[in-house]
Order: C-alpha cells, then sequence, then structure tokens
C-alpha cells in the first residue's frame, strides 16, 4: 500500500531489488513522514472495522524503518568519473557559430568557454570531445580533411586550432579531455565529393565498403586497424589529450548485411566469421592501445560499447547486444588488459538497464565502468521521459558501485533538461571528485607540492607553490586541523593553476585550514 501511493505522487523511488525501495529527493525524511501519515489516515478512513490503535502502530512502525526503505543516493565518493559527450556532428552541441570570419571564431570560442563553464560549474570532470567525427577532424591533420561543423564547408581553415583550444580551456579549469573518435563509420556516400583531396575514399579507397548510405572501413581489412593507429597516434603526439575515447568500434547495424565477404574469404582462415569479426575488431583495439601507451602511457583508451553486452543469466539483451549483435567483446578487452575504461550506452530504463549495469560491474576486471545515460530522452522532442528515471539510474549506479557516470549530450544537461543539471549540481555532485586512478599503469605518487601563503590584499589571501612536473592539483579545506584529504566534502577544487585565492576574513570567521596535493597524470595523488 505504501508503495502504491508513492507510485500514484510519483515520487522518484527507484529500486535494486524489490524488497528495497529508495527516495532520492534530498528532503526524503520529511516527505517520507508526510506520505506514512497519509498512508495511516487512509487505513485508518479505508477499514472501519481496524482498531485505531492497530493503525498508529502500523504507521509508527512504518516510519521507524523509512530509514532502511527510504534513501538518498549515497554520498558522491573522492574518485568518479562525471563525464559527458561533446558532440561536434552537425554543431549538436558545438559549435553553433561557424568560423567564417574574425568576429564568428571568437563567437565559437566563447560558445565553448560558457559549455565548460556550466560543467566545471556542475562539477563534471571529463569531457569527451568528439575530434574525428565521420573521416573528418576539428584540428589541422595531416591525414584527414577539416569537418563541415566549424565553418559550414569541409576542407576549410577555421583560423585557429579547435582542438587545442579545447584542451587549453579544459585544463583551465581543472578538468580532463579525452578525443573522442568515431571509428569504423567513415561519411555519408553523398559527402564523399566535397571532402575534398583528404578523403578517405581518395587516399585509401580500397580500405572502404558501401553499407546503406555510407561508406565503412572494412575492419577485417589488414590496413584498416593501421589506419586508425595512425590517427591516434596523430592526435596523442601532437596533443595533451587525457585520453582517446573511441565510437562505434564496431561493425554496423544489420551487421549480416555488411558486404565483407570477400575480405573473410580472404583472411578469415577456418575461423568461424562471428569469431573473426570479433577479432577484427579486438585486434584495432589492441592495436591502437599499444600505440598510445608507447608514447605516453598515461593517455586512457576507453570506448562506448553498446550497453548490453550480452544476455545476462536472468535477463535477455532481446537482441541487440555488444557481443553477438556487433561483434565487440568489451568485456575481453578489460580481461586482457587492452581497455582502460568502458562507458556502455546504457540509454534504457527498467529491466533494460538494471541488470545489465550490473553485469558490467561484476565483469569489469578492476577497471571503472562509466554507464551512459541517454538524458536526450528527457526531452520532449524524444522519449519525454520524466527526470525520475535518470535520478533512479544515477542512484542506483552509485548505490552497486559503479565508477562514474556519462551524459548523452551534453547540451540537454547543460539547458537543464527537465531539471537535471540543477539536479546534477546541487544533490548529486555536492563537491568535486577526482578521476580514479590508473594504478594498472603506474602507482607510484608524485613529489607535494610546497605552499606558502601570502597576502594579496586587505581581506584577500594566495596559496601559491612551485609546479611539480606534468600534475594538476587539489585543495581541500576544512575546520579541523589536520585537514582530511581522505574526505571528498574538503575538496574545494581541482585546479592546473600553482595558486589558489580566497577570502582571509570568510576563511578567518569558518576557522579554515588548507592542504594542497599534487595529482599526476595517472590519477595518483601526493602527500
Amino acid at each position: 500500500m505504501a508503495i502504491y501511493y508513492l507510485q500514484f505522487y510519483k515520487l522518484p523511488i527507484y529500486f535494486t531489488n524489490p524488497s528495497h525501495f529508495y527516495l532520492s529527493s534530498p528532503h526524503f525524511y520529511l516527505l517520507s513522514f508526510l506520505y506514512y501519515l497519509i498512508i495511516w489516515y487512509l487505513c485508518a478512513m479505508k477499514n472501519k472495522n481496524l482498531p485505531f490503535l492497530i493503525a498508529i502502530l502500523f504507521s509508527v512502525v512504518q516510519f521507524s524503518t523509512a530509514q532502511e526503505l527510504f534513501s538518498p543516493a549515497k554520498p558522491a565518493p573522492k574518485y568518479e568519473v562525471r563525464a559527458v559527450w561533446l558532440t561536434t556532428l552537425s554543431g549538436l552541441d558545438w559549435p553553433k557559430a561557424k568560423a567564417t570570419s574574425a568576429a564568428n571564431r571568437e563567437q565559437q570560442k566563447r560558445e565553448l568557454c560558457q559549455i565548460l563553464d556550466q560543467l566545471k560549474a556542475a562539477r563534471i570532470n571529463t569531457v569527451l570531445m568528439q575530434t574525428r567525427i565521420r573521416g573528418s577532424v576539428i584540428y589541422p591533420s595531416k591525414i584527414e580533411p577539416w569537418d563541415v561543423c566549424l565553418t559550414g564547408q569541409f576542407g576549410k581553415d577555421p583560423g585557429y586550432d579547435p582542438l587545442a583550444f579545447a584542451i587549453e580551456e579544459t585544463h583551465r579549469r581543472g578538468m580532463e579531455l579525452h578525443a573522442w573518435v568515431v571509428t569504423v563509420p567513415s561519411f555519408k556516400i553523398k559527402d564523399a565529393d566535397k571532402m575534398g583531396p583528404k578523403c578517405l575514399l581518395k587516399t585509401h579507397p580500397e580500405l572502404l565498403k558501401k553499407h546503406n548510405d555510407s561508406y565503412y572501413l572494412d575492419p577485417g581489412l589488414p590496413g584498416s586497424d593501421d589506419y586508425l593507429v595512425s590517427i591516434c597516434k596523430e592526435i596523442v603526439s601532437l596533443y595533451d589529450v587525457d585520453g582517446i575515447h573511441f565510437d562505434y568500434i564496431r561493425y554496423p547495424e544489420n551487421a549480416g548485411g555488411f558486404p565483407d565477404g570477400t575480405t573473410y574469404k580472404k583472411y578469415g582462415g577456418k575461423q568461424a566469421k562471428t569469431d573473426w569479426r570479433r577479432d577484427n575488431i579486438t585486434r584495432i583495439v589492441k592495436k591502437t592501445h599499444k600505440a598510445i601507451k608507447i608514447l605516453k602511457p598515461w593517455v586512457r583508451l576507453s570506448c562506448s560499447p553498446v550497453g548490453k553486452f550480452k544476455d545476462t543469466r536472468r535477463f535477455s539483451a532481446r537482441g541487440w547486444n555488444a557481443y553477438t549483435a556487433v561483434y565487440q567483446d568489451a568485456q575481453g578487452w578489460l580481461r586482457d588488459g587492452i581497455m582502460d575504461m568502458l562507458c556502455p550506452m546504457m540509454y534504457f530504463q527498467g529491466d533494460h538497464f538494471y541488470p545489465f549495469a550490473a553485469d558490467w560491474q561484476e565483469n569489469c576486471y578492476g577497471r571503472p565502468i562509466v554507464p551512459g545515460l541517454g538524458i536526450y530522452f528527457l526531452s520532449p522532442r524524444e522519449k519525454d521521459w520524466d527526470l525520475g528515471v535518470i535520478q533512479r539510474e544515477l542512484c542506483y549506479l552509485r548505490e552497486q558501485g559503479l565508477q562514474g557516470q556519462a551524459y548523452f549530450r551534453s547540451q540537454f544537461l547543460t539547458e537543464n533538461t527537465k531539471g537535471l543539471y540543477d539536479y546534477v549540481k546541487t544533490a548529486y555532485y555536492p563537491y568535486p571528485a577526482l578521476l580514479p586512478p590508473m594504478t594498472w599503469e603506474s602507482s607510484s605518487r608524485p613529489d607535494a607540492p610546497e605552499v606558502k601563503e601570502e597576502r594579496t590584499g586587505p581581506t584577500t589571501a594566495c596559496l601559491r607553490w612551485e609546479p611539480v612536473k606534468d600534475c594538476r592539483y587539489v585543495v581541500y579545506a576544512n575546520k579541523q586541523m589536520p585537514v582530511d584529504t581522505s574526505d571528498p566534502a574538503n575538496i574545494v577544487t581541482v585546479t592546473s593553476q600553482c595558486e589558489y585565492s580566497y577570502n582571509l576574513l570568510s576563511s578567518t570567521l569558518l576557522n579554515l585550514n588548507f592542504k594542497v596535493t599534487a595529482l599526476d597524470r595517472f590519477g595518483n595523488e601526493s602527500q
């Protein structure tokens, strides 16, 4: 009966199993009391034969167990990936302005800074920036042409380096930038003639296959993996990216119709075609992982596999899964140590979501699982989900110990669709978080910064320290001394700067003490 009334009034409840329900509102104590009072009243009024004292007893017992039945999201942990996909395809998230003049170019930059400011304010720590779109890129590449999103024309120089600018501005705000690389899909057939002399159809036509309305790289051809590796090596060697994020590292939808029969006949040997296809995708991942780790071992390799790996013991993936439908052995990549993080595209709800999120976590092999949430479905133009759908999923992920969340896509967060931005900023992410360290690459701590305090004005002061090589910094503050750096509630900010300014009067009145630590590129923190 309690659950009936909670559902009727559409309170944001979610469940981890049928016997436990949780309320994600920050005011859950008051709300639970009010709802149990209503339930008591209804019981007393509707059941005339029920003794009044039994009704009171029912209400008291129920409310006394409210702590078990109702709980907000678990407190935010110190280590958590909080990512957004920033989509440049067709300028969906950015850019809206085209860099066709000096003024428009500056407007394009301001747009990006505004988005990054909003993400920083919401305590997002990872930006997955779409860098290779569909056979075209947002940086001056020697391999592929400029993408149309920047100027409205393929191959046209926007007059600046958008990737370098994005990295600088993201790092300035203490966040990471991972270059999002779309892998197997290349471009629409209708766009091929517009892409100029660097178009893949002109430089390596032998690697492409037509499928439906697009060209795709054929993963079974030996040159396809080398081509994708060359793009990743170009990005990692020239730019200070924190990660390479693979998208569409799989065969296309309706893969049964993909025209790779000749390739299979030539290279498949005695393997079953399904196993051969999975091995082709794995070969690309393995070669890329090796190449980028040789260049910069701290660069994280991640990808966004299909949201259901395969059928679980209790739930069917209903035909659409990573392993058998599109030949992604994503959990095997974690097991074999050739992938640092997974962001499975879990754009579902209900039993399409929860059991498969649990399956990813149970098979994470010590690497972060950061489910991608389909927040675009909150839009009335899409599926018009209630905010509670995403709230329940967020609370479940943290309850079950998954190491973060990713939002598809940025615009639906920054535009506060259904109040999501307000929720994550004020309730779900009350303080900053650090990315889980890649201890499998390095576990040694950097040197601690030597901090000095300087008065900069009548009521202002500044903490300053000498740079620690290849590090960012975490500033902590608390009334206690020494400041507990294990408590994430004490994190004030994560910064790439070697100083932190604060109001001396406020810090004195609040009796605040400060600590500063260094954070290396692997995520290891100093003393």
